[in-house]
């Protein structure tokens, strides 16, 4: 099948030890116009297997940089709104794709429901959104203090990244987008998600959070995005 084409991105950066993290661009149209920005893909390290999360295509030199690393043999989508490049990892890797029951389609048929009981990481475990309209999730891995993999539901674009184009940033600035420990603007709009989940989601702990959009939030993640849910939600 044909794979939508890579787009630029930057390096990929070890993050945490056997955490990696790469952004590169994303054009989609939301609100009648078109847009440009950042995305973030996360990919776990367990041996020499490679599990992607919020999946990017890379170019030929941002796949061998990937390929030295071990082998792609997950790959798993989080969030509704992403997946534009699963298939292409699929394909290329044989890999098996976990993708939320309920999630809309990407092109590539689903292996492996994820779900709480069934997970590709080792010490990992399943956050999953109830009162959302599209299915989202977040994984904890529970290792130096707990980090969350999250997709839209939180974000932490503190400015602008690279990627974003000069329209796209005046919209993005007049709508609250760059806002650190925030919850996605736009995923908040579509899913019109319910206080519980966030109130639920208090009660996990963890210390860091590696997000679809925006830098990673290191150190301070649970206290900054426990005063956003106060905010937003008054949980």
């Amino acid at each position: 099948m044909s794979h939508a084409e890579a787009l630029p991105h930057g390096q990929i950066d070890e993050v945490f030890p056997d955490i990696f993290f790469v952004t590169g661009m994303m054009k989609a149209e939301f609100f009648g116009a078109p847009w440009q920005f950042g995305r973030n893909m996360t990919v776990v390290r367990e041996g020499s297997e490679l599990t992607l999360i919020n999946a990017v295509r890379l170019d030929d030199a941002g796949m061998k940089q990937l390929e030295a690393l071990g082998t792609v043999t997950h790959v798993v989508r989080i969030g509704s709104l992403h997946g534009r490049d699963d298939a292409f990892y699929v394909d290329r890797s044989e890999a098996t794709y976990w993708s939320l029951r309920g999630a809309p389609p990407t092109g590539v048929e689903v292996d492996e429901e994820l779900t709480a009981d069934a997970l590709p990481l080792r010490n990992a475990s399943l956050f999953r959104f109830e009162h959302t309209k599209l299915p989202e999730a977040i994984l904890r891995l529970d290792r130096d203090g707990g980090i969350l993999i999250a997709c839209d539901a939180l974000q932490n674009w503190a400015e602008p990244d690279a990627f974003i184009d000069a329209a796209t940033q005046a919209r993005m600035q007049a709508m609250g987008f760059f806002t650190p420990a925030n919850v996605g603007v736009a995923w908040k709009h579509l899913n019109d998600p319910g206080a519980d989940d966030f109130a639920r989601l208090k009660g996990i702990s963890f210390t860091h959070a590696l997000c679809g959009h925006g830098a990673p939030l290191r150190d301070t993640a649970q206290a900054s995005y426990h005063a956003t849910f106060q905010q937003l939600f008054g949980v």
